[in-house]
C-alpha cells in the first residue's frame, strides 16, 4: 500500500509530489531519525529539526509564523505589547520567549503550551506544500527551547484537513472490491475524534470502501481521507495484511501455562502496604496546583538545552568538587520527580534531572571540564571578534520574513486601480504565504474580474466551497453573490447577498443589489 519508511528516506533529497510531506513524516517517525528536514517552494523556506523522530523545532521565513506575531493572531499578546516587545528583543538579542516571561506577559507554562501550538501550526502547514522540495540534512541544529510534536496525531490531523484532496486521490489508490480492517497489535495510535473513531470502528466488520461509506454516512472525501490517515500509520489495512499480522502475532505470542493451585495460606495472605508518596497521607504535597513551582519547572525545562553545563548548575568555572556536588543535590531537588503528579510535569522534571546528571558528570572529568572551559572562552572571543549586530541590521534581517499582509495590502490597491492580473498575482503570493479564507475569497474575485467569460463558472465553484468551510465571512458571501449577478444565476445571487447582508446590516449595496435582481426576475 505504502512504500516500506527505509525505502522512503533512502532517497536524500526529491519533491513532495513524488514523496508527499506526510510519508516523509512518518518514515522519520519509525526510522526514528534525528537530522533536518528543508522543504523549500518559491520564497517560502522552513527547516525542521528531528530529534528520535520527533519534530521538536522548525523555522520558516514566514512572518506569521514567528511566535510573536503567533500570539497576537491567537489573541494571547496585544499588537502594541508585541511591538514593543519586538523592538527590545532586536537591541538586546534577548529571545522573544523568554523577554515574554520576564516582562510577565506570559507564565512560562502558558509560553511551552503556545510554543507546542505554534510549531504544530507550522508543521500542518507543510501538508499543502504539494510542490516543495525536500532535503534531508544529518546536521542538526539545537533548538531554542525543548518542545515535542507528535508525528502521528500531526499525520491524522495533517491528511485529514491540510493535504490537497487530489495528493490523497494520487497516493492512495485501491480497487472497489479491496476490504479493510483494523491492523492488531497496535501499541500507540494517535488520539480519535468521533468522526475519527467511528470511520475506525466501522472497520471491524471489514468494508469496502462503498461499504465504509454507507456505514459510517460520511462523503467520500472524508472517508479517503481518514483512510490513508489511519493505513499510513499502521492501525487499519487491507484483510490480508490484518490476516498476515494476526498469524504473525499468534506465532510469537508464550504459551500459556497452567497456573499452579494457590495454597489458602498464601491466598489469604494480606498485601504488604506500599509506601508512596501518592499514598503517604502526611507526605509532601504534589507542586503540579502550584502556580509558581510549575512556571518555574517549565521555565527550567524550555531554557535546558540551551545552556552549559556551568550555567545549568549555576557553578562558576573555577568550581571546587565539593561546591559542584552541592549544586548538583540542590537542582536536582529543585524539580524533583517525585513532587509532580501529572504526566506531563513528570516528564519535564525527568528531563531536567537527566539533564542535571549529565552536567554534573560533565563537570566531574577533568578532560570534559577542561573542554567546555576551552569551549566558554572561543565563545567569549567570538562574541568579541564579532560584535553583537546592530538593531538595524536585526530589523533588516527580520524584513527578510515574508508577509501575507503585505501581499495582500498590494493585492487590493491593484485592485482599486483595475488591475486585475496584478492583483490577482499578489493575492495570489499572500494565499501562498498564508491560505487565509479572507484572502482565497479575494484571489477568486480577482480571478473572476480578469476574465469574466473563461473563469466565471471556476470562481463559483471556488468561492461556494469556501463559503461552505467558513460560512461566516461576509466577502465571501459578496463575491458569491456578484459572480452569480455576472453569471445570470439570480436565485443563487439573491440568497448570497441576503446573507451578506445578515453579517453586515449596515452595507446598503447589499440592500440595492437584491432590489435590482428582484426587479430583474
Amino acid at each position: 500500500m505504502f512504500p516500506l519508511p527505509s525505502q522512503v528516506l533512502r532517497q536524500r533529497e526529491g519533491t513532495l509530489a513524488d514523496t508527499p510531506f506526510p510519508l516523509l513524516l512518518h518514515a522519520l517517525m519509525v526510522e526514528e531519525r534525528t537530522c533536518t528536514l528543508e522543504l523549500k517552494v518559491r520564497q517560502r523556506e522552513k527547516r525542521i529539526t528531528f530529534e528520535d523522530g520527533a519534530p521538536v523545532a522548525c523555522h520558516s521565513n514566514l512572518l506569521h509564523e514567528t511566535l510573536g506575531k503567533y500570539l497576537v493572531e491567537k489573541g494571547r499578546l496585544a499588537e502594541g505589547d508585541y511591538q514593543k516587545a519586538l523592538a527590545e528583543s532586536v537591541s538586546s538579542g534577548m529571545q522573544m520567549g523568554a523577554l515574554l516571561v520576564q516582562k510577565a506577559l506570559i507564565s512560562p507554562f502558558d509560553l511551552y503550551k503556545q510554543l507546542q501550538a505554534n510549531l504544530a501550526h507550522k508543521l500542518l502547514d507543510c501538508f499543502r506544500w504539494t510542490d516543495a522540495r525536500y532535503r534531508l540534512i544529518s546536521d542538526v541544529e539545537t533548538p531554542d527551547a525543548t518542545v515535542r510534536a507528535n508525528s502521528a496525531q500531526l499525520i491524522l490531523t495533517g491528511v485529514s484537513t491540510q493535504l490537497p484532496f487530489d495528493a490523497v486521490a494520487t497516493h492512495f489508490t485501491f480497487t472497489d472490491d479491496r476490504r479493510f480492517g483494523q491492523l492488531p497489535g497496535v501499541e500507540s495510535a494517535p488520539k480519535l475524534s468521533s468522526k475519527d473513531a467511528r470511520l475506525f470502528q466501522a472497520l471491524r466488520q471489514r468494508p469496502t470502501f462503498n461499504e465504509l461509506l454507507e456505514r459510517t454516512g460520511f462523503d467520500m472525501e472524508s472517508v479517503l481521507r481518514r483512510l490513508y490517515a489511519l493505513c499510513l500509520l499502521g492501525v487499519a489495512g487491507f484483510v490480508e495484511d490484518v490476516d498476515l499480522r494476526a498469524a504473525e502475532l499468534a506465532a510469537k505470542a508464550p504459551p500459556v501455562a497452567t497456573p499452579a493451585p494457590v495454597s489458602p495460606a498464601v491466598a489469604s495472605a494480606p498485601v504488604p502496604a506500599v509506601a508512596s508518596a501518592a499514598m503517604s497521607a502526611t507526605g509532601t504535597p504534589f507542586s503540579d496546583d502550584d502556580d509558581a513551582a510549575r512556571n518555574a519547572l517549565v521555565g527550567a525545562f524550555l531554557s535546558h538545552r540551551s545552556q552549559d553545563p556551568f550555567a545549568l548548575l549555576d557553578v562558576p568555572e573555577d568550581v571546587q568538587p565539593v561546591a559542584l556536588r552541592k549544586a548538583f543535590l540542590a537542582a536536582a531537588d529543585r524539580f524533583a520527580p517525585l513532587r509532580f503528579q501529572t504526566s506531563e510535569l513528570k516528564e519535564k522534571a525527568e528531563g531536567l534531572l537527566a539533564a542535571y546528571a549529565r552536567a554534573y558528570g560533565a563537570l566531574s572529568e577533568p578532560e570534559q571540564n577542561a573542554l567546555w572551559k576551552k569551549r566558554r572562552q572561543a565563545q567569549r572571543e567570538k562574541a568579541r571578534g564579532t560584535g553583537r549586530p546592530t538593531a538595524a541590521e536585526q530589523f533588516r534581517i527580520r524584513t527578510d520574513l515574508l508577509d501575507a499582509t503585505t501581499q495582500f495590502d498590494e493585492a487590493k490597491r491593484r485592485l482599486e486601480a483595475r488591475n486585475f492580473a496584478g492583483a490577482f498575482e499578489y493575492f495570489e503570493y499572500a494565499c501562498d504565504i498564508d491560505p487565509r479564507p479572507l484572502y482565497q475569497a479575494h484571489r477568486a474575485w480577482a480571478r473572476y474580474l480578469m476574465k469574466p467569460e473563461a473563469h466565471g463558472r471556476l470562481v463559483l465553484q471556488e468561492l461556494q466551497e469556501l463559503v461552505r468551510q467558513e460560512p461566516g465571512l461576509e466577502e465571501g458571501w459578496a463575491f458569491l453573490g456578484d459572480v452569480a449577478r455576472g453569471e445570470g444565476q439570480w436565485a443563487l445571487a439573491e440568497d448570497a447577498l441576503r446573507k451578506a447582508f445578515k453579517l453586515n446590516p449596515q452595507q446598503r449595496r447589499y440592500v440595492a443589489l437584491i432590489q435590482d435582481i428582484a426587479r430583474k426576475r
